[in-house]
């Protein structure tokens, strides 16, 4: 069975955004399908109940999709060692995400994310070597370098606020 996750928003418009939130009025905190009310001055909590949930995990998928895209072709899709290891590394981005989903605490969350953000740096310079055998052109790399820069930056956001809210509450209930 999924295990779901309690996040705690954060104050002061530093709130996490998700796809499915609706406009404020009147001073209102924003809710989405997943946040649960507000009782007795608690915190809202926001639920993740699966890693398809997570916009790192979403941003991810993007990377990946684009890296296959481009090593699929061509002269790149015939240079075996640097197309595996890409398009591994493009992968590892988002199986690390899921797997960290479930490692049952935040430290252990936080060290396959970041894992996560150290395949996302793999996957750029690897780019440089696509570009600089003409496997892909300058504006794929900067399209593609561009999803590994905002991934590593949403998954690194991420990471912070379960650093900041370690202590507050169980990651996971069953």
């Amino acid at each position: 069975m999924p295990q779901l996750v309690e996040l705690t928003p954060r104050t002061n418009n530093q709130q996490p955004t998700t796809n499915n939130q609706q406009p404020t009025t009147n001073n209102q905190q924003p809710t989405t399908n997943n946040q649960q009310p507000t009782t007795n001055n608690q915190q809202p909590t926001m639920s993740i109940r699966r890693f398809e949930e997570i916009e790192g995990w979403q941003l991810a998928r993007e990377l990946t999709n684009q890296v296959y895209a481009v090593a699929s072709r061509g002269a790149f899709a015939r240079d075996f060692g640097l197309r595996d290891q890409i398009t591994r590394a493009s992968g590892s981005v988002m199986h690390n995400i899921a797997e960290g989903f479930d490692g049952g605490s935040n430290a252990e969350f936080v060290k396959f994310l970041r894992y996560s953000q150290r395949s996302c740096s793999e996957v750029q310079s690897q780019l440089y070597v696509a570009l600089d055998q003409s496997y892909i052109s300058q504006g794929e790399f900067d399209a593609i370098y561009k999803q590994a820069a905002k991934t590593h930056a949403k998954v690194g956001g991420f990471i912070r606020y379960l650093l900041r809210t370690k202590n507050q509450e169980p990651r996971t209930k069953n």
